[in-house]
């Protein structure tokens, strides 16, 4: 091989990588051994081919190559493949060069021991009789393991023959044509497991596959399919996860008997001869290799299509309401990470409530999408069927990746056992008991989020005592209906005590939620966005949700705002009320906080901490509960937020009450007024209260908007009775 062409043609891979959508996260690369190695990698496509052997060799700075199935040198990249080291399964001198090449050190090597996807990965590490029949099982090569020992079993024997037979030990170098023996005296042979897991996997017509219809004459199938799953990854954008494993010494695999007589013997041994170690080598070689393929495996980096699709496959039912489908699958990220010892997608190491709400990052949606596309399965009134598709059919992975990607992710959680028990408890909870569990995890989540930014931002003569930022919920007399409550800006859930206690009154169910960032310090809202707070009233919301049969969403002042937007995107909601929602602040320096914001942000980048201005104080109606100064960067995301949201009124179709104060001194009744005209809802409400002050949900006279508001509930809702109406508050 030319190295000059082989580093020239890894950087131009890297260059292409970077001009793509795919993104490569490496993991245990620090426990890559010095010597001799083989990697032994899961799946075998071009793609894994052209990018491997050079995102290995920026770890080890050793060349790679790569043996790549003959089918791979076939079409126009057959070049290509041999500048990045890779050479095919049938060329007649593969095993004699990667023996060669492992002694000398010259070059360490990737092999891909499934060849095609392997059917059942669970039976590959725990194979038993029944799997072993032709037709029923494909299992893994043992072509790794084989050339692994044969190296290790020559550089062993090298090493005793330079001192016994000296004549014979001549003979090998000159058969292997090695110059240089100091690294077979030094060095060892190591296979290390590798794990690559794609997220997601797709395959849709793309620009590569187009191409190749439209020029390319007597394309098979095979590269059409591949063209199809990789070029999708370079377009589309695809995560890899690149996992190494501990590396396995070979030579531990070399001290049975026989074996040893082989090594030590003093007689000619030709490269394909038959040793009379045979046997015992063929079963050391199955050992090793069920060894590393089991680590393979548990190496998967679990990510939602593999939930989707093994609780899908789990289901003891062809039809489940879609809800109940994504609580399931909720509670399984909940347990992924904890508890089944599995390495998990960074996408399931941040909060999952949006599954059970909104899904705005897509992940059930691709799901379906997938799944609908490939006929696994079909929705029908907010339910889902199975159809008689097997998740799991196909046995050659190029073309069930194409047609049944599912199947895919499904077979890859069979090797992972605790991971597998807990989605079969979960296919088999009854849904009550589904519905009680998810409650019961978003109240913790909740409860220790809380905790934890309290402690890490507490302030003494700052911070107010827990039980005004804490969140509470009350429990009513029956679950049709449940009510979530939300706070204004720089205030807690205790700001909505009085309204929680007489809505509860009436029977229903009431959660006051913690905006994230409230309840703590300012510093701690300095950090926080529309983002932060819109995942503190989906966990709210999803909670009652999980609890209740209908959820009404209310607030007030920026928490109004945010009871908008959640009734604006998330489907289900069956009500909306917002009090004193802030569209335009009264306050001139309000309109600032975008500038001041920017400011800070030039500042810090040149160095000038002391030219910021981070917080302005706050004269607040509730001193006992509201913050005494307002973070700038926070307030200029409240105001993004609510622009943002006058755009969306139109989206608020749910029956909505807007409470304003006539004279309020924080928002411009004006503004609401006009807003309210914007929202889409055929059944709304505009209210106005005569008052000159913000708070009108506590004091004097509050009484008669929370019975308003019971009103709305009860009797608005119901009969669909709307219209504008004004009250009286004295101030």
């Amino acid at each position: 091989m030319n190295y000059s062409a082989y580093l020239a043609t890894g950087q131009m891979i890297a260059l292409m990588e970077k001009f793509s959508r795919i993104k490569i996260k490496t993991h245990g690369q620090e426990s890559i051994p010095s010597g001799s190695i083989i990697f032994v990698v899961n799946h075998f496509t071009r793609i894994e081919t052209l990018l491997l052997p050079y995102h290995i060799y920026t770890q080890t700075h050793v060349p790679v190559w790569s043996l790549a199935d003959h089918s791979f040198f076939e079409g126009p990249l057959s070049g290509f493949l041999k500048k990045v080291g890779a050479v095919s399964t049938r060329n007649p001198e593969r095993d004699r060069l990667i023996v060669k090449t492992l002694l000398t050190g010259e070059t360490n090597w990737i092999i891909f021991p499934e060849g095609h996807m392997v059917k059942d990965k669970e039976a590959t590490t725990r194979p038993s009789i029944f799997s072993l029949h032709r037709g029923r099982q494909r299992l893994a090569h043992t072509g790794a393991a084989n050339l692994a020992l044969r190296t290790e079993f020559y550089r062993k024997r090298l090493n005793y023959l330079l001192t016994e037979n000296q004549v014979e030990a001549e003979r090998l170098m000159n058969m292997f044509q090695i110059e240089n023996m100091m690294p077979i005296l030094t060095e060892t042979t190591s296979i290390v497991p590798v794990n690559l897991t794609y997220y997601p996997l797709r395959a849709r017509e793309n620009v590569l596959s187009t191409l190749a219809d439209r020029f390319a004459r007597n394309i098979s199938d095979r590269l059409r399919e591949e063209l199809l799953t990789e070029g999708t990854m370079f377009f589309d954008g695809v995560d890899i996860d690149l996992r190494f494993g501990t590396a396995i010494p070979v030579a531990e695999y070399l001290t049975s008997s026989r074996i040893r007589h082989d090594i030590y013997s003093l007689r000619q041994i030709n490269f394909d001869d038959q040793l009379p170690s045979l046997s015992a080598m063929r079963q050391k070689s199955s050992d090793l290799t069920q060894r590393f393929m089991a680590d393979i495996y548990s190496m998967t980096t679990v990510n939602h299509d593999h939930l989707f699709a093994s609780l899908l496959r789990a289901l003891p039912f062809d039809k489940i309401a879609e809800d109940d489908f994504r609580r399931r699958v909720f509670l399984l990220t909940d347990m992924v990470p904890d508890q089944t010892l599995v390495f998990c997608h960074r996408s399931l190491l941040i909060g999952q409530v949006a599954l059970l709400t909104d899904d705005r990052y897509h992940k059930y949606r691709d799901f379906l999408e997938l799944a609908q596309e490939t006929g696994v399965i079909r929705q029908l009134h907010g339910s889902l069927l199975k159809s008689g598709v097997n998740v799991s059919k196909g046995s050659d992975f190029h073309r069930v990746r194409v047609e049944n990607p599912l199947g895919v992710a499904a077979n890859e959680v069979k090797p992972l056992a605790a991971l597998k028990r807990k989605v079969r408890l979960m296919a088999w909870l009854p849904e009550i008991l589904v519905r009680h569990q998810v409650a019961d995890v978003l109240q913790r989540q909740v409860t220790e989020q809380f905790e934890t930014d309290y402690t890490q931002y507490y302030l003494p003569d700052v911070s107010k005592e827990r039980s005004v930022g804490a969140p509470f919920l009350l429990k009513g007399t029956s679950r049709q209906l449940g009510i979530l409550l939300l706070h204004g800006f720089l205030a807690a859930p205790s700001e909505m005590r009085l309204l929680a206690e007489y809505l509860h009154g009436k029977g229903y169910w009431v959660y006051s939620a913690r905006l994230r960032g409230h309840g703590t310090s300012p510093e701690d809202l300095a950090t926080r966005n529309g983002d932060d707070w819109i995942e503190s009233v989906d966990g709210g919301y999803a909670m009652l949700s999980a609890i209740c049969s209908r959820v009404i969403v209310g607030g007030f002042s920026f928490g109004g705002g945010l009871a908008l937007e959640c009734a604006a995107r998330v489907p289900g909601v069956a009500g909306v009320f917002a009090v004193s929602p802030p569209f335009r602040l009264q306050d001139r320096s309000s309109r600032f906080a975008p500038a001041v914001s920017r400011w800070n942000r030039i500042a810090e980048s040149i160095h000038c901490p002391g030219a910021t201005k981070e917080f302005v104080a706050n004269t607040s109606e509730h001193p006992q509960i509201n913050y005494e100064r307002v973070p700038i960067a926070a307030l200029s995301q409240l105001e993004s937020f609510m622009k943002n949201l006058e755009a969306r009124l139109s989206e608020v179709t749910v029956p909505t009450l807007i409470v304003q104060a006539s004279d309020d001194p924080v928002v411009h009744a004006e503004e609401t007024a006009l807003q309210f005209e914007r929202i889409g809802a055929g059944q709304k409400q505009y209210a106005t209260v005569d008052a000159r002050r913000h708070g009108i949900l506590n004091g004097q006279g509050s009484e008669h908007v929370h019975a308003l508001i019971a009103d709305f509930i009860s009797g608005g809702i119901a009969s669909g009775h709307f219209g504008r109406q004004s009250i009286t508050l004295q101030s």
